[in-house]
C-alpha cells in the first residue's frame, strides 16, 4: 500500500537529544562511581561536561516513572471498554487486539493501474486483529457482534495475504507505546483504509472478480453483496 499522506504526526513523537550521562567505575573490590552529565548542542554533539547534581538526578527519574508509567498505559481503555473490542492482550511488547466494526461506508483509494475511481462505497462487517506492526483482517456475513464459533471469510480487498494479513506497503507504521485501546484501533482502521489500494495477492478470495466488485460499488449507494464472500475455514475462535 502506499500512503497518500504524512499521518506518522497523528500516533508518534519526535524526540531530540537534550543530555547524555557518562558513568564511571573504580577498579578493585572497594567500587565507586562517579556520573558526569553532558549537555546537547544543536547539532546532537555533547558540550558543558559536569558532575551529576542532585537537580538533574531528580529530572532523569521523574523521566523514567514517566515512561514506565506510558507503557502500563498501552491499550487501557479512556473510559467504558467499546463494545466492538472482543479481545485485549495488555503485554507491553506483545499486546494486541481484536475488534469487529458493523457495515459502513468508507473512503477508498486505488492506484490508476487498477482503473478504479477513488470514492467512497460500503464495506462490509469486518473483524481486525492487530498487534503494534502488522494488521490481520477478515469479513464477517453480518453486523451481529461476533462469538468464537462465528465463522471468518476472506476481506474482499486488494493487499491482503491468504491468511488475511495485510502487506501495507511504504505506509510507516508509528503506534505509541502510551497508545489507549481506542487510539490503538482508529490508528489501524485509518492505515488500512487511508493507504492505496494496488494489487492482489492472493486469487479467489472473493466469488466475484474484485476488480469488477470495487468498480461497480464505488461511489454508489449499493450495500456491499455479501454473497460474494468466500469462508476461509476459521472461526474467531483460532485467533484467541
Amino acid at each position: 500500500m502506499e500512503t497518500i499522506n504524512d499521518i506518522t504526526q497523528d500516533f508518534g513523537t519526535l524526540y531530540h537529544p537534550k543530555s547524555a550521562l557518562v558513568f564511571y567505575e573504580t577498579k578493585g573490590s572497594n567500587t565507586d562511581v562517579y556520573v558526569e552529565h553532558f549537555d546537547m548542542d544543536k547539532n546532537g554533539n555533547p558540550i558543558n561536561a559536569h558532575p551529576l547534581t542532585v537537580k538533574e538526578a531528580n529530572v532523569l527519574a521523574k523521566a523514567l516513572n514517566t515512561e514506565q508509567e506510558k507503557n502500563k498505559a498501552f491499550l487501557k481503555s479512556n473510559g467504558i471498554l467499546p463494545t466492538n473490542i472482543l479481545h485485549i492482550n495488555l503485554n507491553a511488547d506483545k499486546g494486541a487486539v481484536i475488534w469487529y466494526t458493523k457495515a459502513q461506508q468508507r473512503q477508498m483509494y486505488f492506484v490508476d493501474s487498477l482503473q478504479i475511481p477513488n470514492g467512497i462505497a460500503q464495506v462490509p462487517p469486518m473483524l481486525w486483529f492487530a498487534n503494534k506492526s502488522s494488521l490481520t483482517v477478515f469479513a464477517l456475513a453480518n453486523d451481529r457482534r461476533p462469538t468464537e464459533k462465528t465463522p471468518l471469510h476472506y476481506a474482499p480487498f486488494f493487499n491482503i495475504y491468504e491468511k488475511g494479513n495485510v502487506c501495507m506497503g511504504t505506509v510507516s507504521i508509528d503506534i505509541k507505546n502510551s497508545a489507549s485501546v481506542e487510539e490503538f484501533i482508529q490508528a489501524w482502521e485509518h492505515y488500512f483504509f487511508n493507504s492505496y489500494f494496488s494489487h492482489s495477492l492472493c486469487e479467489n478470495l472473493t466469488k466475484k472478480n474484485i476488480v469488477t466488485l470495487w468498480k461497480e460499488l464505488i461511489n454508489t449507494d449499493k450495500p456491499f453483496p455479501k454473497e460474494v464472500l468466500k469462508k476461509n475455514n476459521k472461526t474467531l475462535k483460532n485467533l484467541l
